[in-house]
Formats: structure tokens, C-alpha cells, sequence
């Protein structure tokens, strides 16, 4: 699977819920978080489809890093197509026991 130009990732519900929002929010002033949230949050479409949204007030540190290790560790998927930017991961694989 091909990405569009300037894309690492192509998810197909959220570009097609991209114009929903952007429809939702035509011509109001995005002057608080709030707003937005709410503007998101009331999204649907004709087909049903709904978006769900909050804000996450968690701080996150700056500035980690990733050992090599811990880098080996993850379970990635390289897609054939810019495999350093177009990747999933997923949760470590569980080891079974018998």
C-alpha cells in the first residue's frame, strides 16, 4: 500500500472524518481547547459514523530516550513502501508457555 506525498500514516477513518469536522466547525471561533473538544466531539455522519474526543491534561516528560535496546525490542511491521516512515506497532508478543 502506497501513502499519499507528506503522509507517514494513512488512516482511512480519520481522513474521512476530516472533512466532518472541519465542516462542523465552519465559521466558529476556535478560542478555547473546550471549543474544539466539543465542536469534535458533536462530529457525525450521515452513515452514523461518531468521534470521540477529550483533553488529556497529563504532563509527559521531554526528552526521553530510547536506548538501542529497548528500540530492538518493539514490534514493528515495516510497510514495503518508505519503510522508515510507514510502520505499525504492536504490542509485544507474549511468550507462551508449555
Amino acid at each position: 500500500m502506497s501513502y499519499p506525498p507528506g503522509t507517514s500514516k494513512w488512516n482511512k477513518i480519520e481522513h474521512r472524518m476530516f472533512c466532518h469536522i472541519t465542516q462542523n466547525w465552519r465559521a466558529t471561533p476556535l478560542a478555547s481547547l473546550l471549543i474544539v473538544i466539543a465542536l469534535i466531539s458533536n462530529t457525525t455522519t450521515k452513515t452514523g459514523l461518531r468521534i470521540s474526543c477529550g483533553l488529556d491534561r497529563n504532563t509527559y516528560a521531554k526528552g526521553i530516550k530510547v536506548s538501542d535496546e529497548e528500540m530492538a525490542g518493539l514490534n514493528i511491521t515495516r510497510d514495503a513502501f518508505h519503510p522508515e516512515w510507514n510502520y505499525s506497532i504492536a504490542p509485544k508478543k507474549q511468550k507462551t508457555e508449555r
